[in-house]
This record gives structure tokens, sequence and C-alpha cells, in this order.
């Protein structure tokens, strides 16, 4: 993708994109700058799980999961998130997650392991929550006495 031409235009001309991922929202499925994702433009209104790539109304794009279909937009949350978004309609989404490639293989996104993946950690919300605060708790704990050690030195 040139650096001139934005999602939407590679969309409208290729009809794909195939991209490396930016930032650790969508972690474990995405790993920053290893995994490769192929996002293609959505074919009518997305289901429960589905991953779409939407702008933001401040022009950011993000992709994450979606977690409800209401009538009128989604629910929305990135894996490795525990907030979720609300009032995201089909305006704002411009394309939806396809398949990952990982270490030169394929995932797609009707493979039995990647719903099984998306099961367990969708429709355990709360315990992912759980899960993740847990994590970051002993992550800035790690981190706090890292910078208290040094400054010991």
């Amino acid at each position: 993708m040139s650096e001139f031409s934005s999602y939407e235009e590679q969309l409208a001309e290729h009809g794909k994109i195939i991209y490396t991922n930016v930032g650790t929202s969508m972690m474990p499925l995405l790993r920053e700058h290893r995994d490769v994702m192929i996002i293609e433009r959505p074919t009518g209104r997305l289901k429960k799980y589905d991953v779409p790539l939407y702008k933001t109304p401040s022009g950011k794009y993000i992709l994450h999961r979606i977690l409800k279909v209401r009538e009128n937009d989604y629910v929305i949350c990135g894996d490795h998130c525990t907030r979720r978004e609300y009032g995201i309609t089909d305006e704002h989404i411009i394309g939806v997650l396809t398949g990952v490639i990982r270490d030169g293989k394929t995932i797609r996104m009707d493979d039995f392991s990647y719903k099984l993946y998306y099961h367990l950690w969708c429709d355990l919300f709360y315990i992912r929550v759980a899960i993740l605060k847990v994590k970051s708790f002993f992550v800035r704990g790690f981190r706090f006495l890292k910078k208290k050690l040094k400054r010991q030195k």
C-alpha cells in the first residue's frame, strides 16, 4: 500500500488489503509487526465475532471484534481490551478481517481452532477482563520494582 492511498482506496481498487498490523489491541490473535492481516470489503451486514476495520470520526483506523450485533450498530471490543465500544455503524466499517498469515501459514476465519479461540475469549468476556487486569497488575508491579532496583544501584 502506498503511503498516499487510504485503506478505502486500496479496498476499492484491489478488493482487499494485505498488511501487517500496528498495535496490541487484538493480541493474541494478531502480533504487532509480525502477523499479516487479510482484509476484504464487507458483503452485507456483519455477524457476531467478525473483525471489522472501521474508521472513527477523527480519522483513526481500528480493527476490533464484534461482540454484539444490534439493530442500528455494533458493540465492539479488541481481543486484548477490557472496554467495549458502542455506536459503531455500517457507515464506519470499511473492511472485515478474512484471514491472518502467521509464520507463513494462513489462518482462515472459518478454521475450527480459530472459532474455538474466539468463542472462549469472547463468550467468557468477564473472565478475559479479569485475566487482563491481573496480568496488567503484575506487569506494572514488575516495572515498578525494576525501576526501584535501578535507582538503588
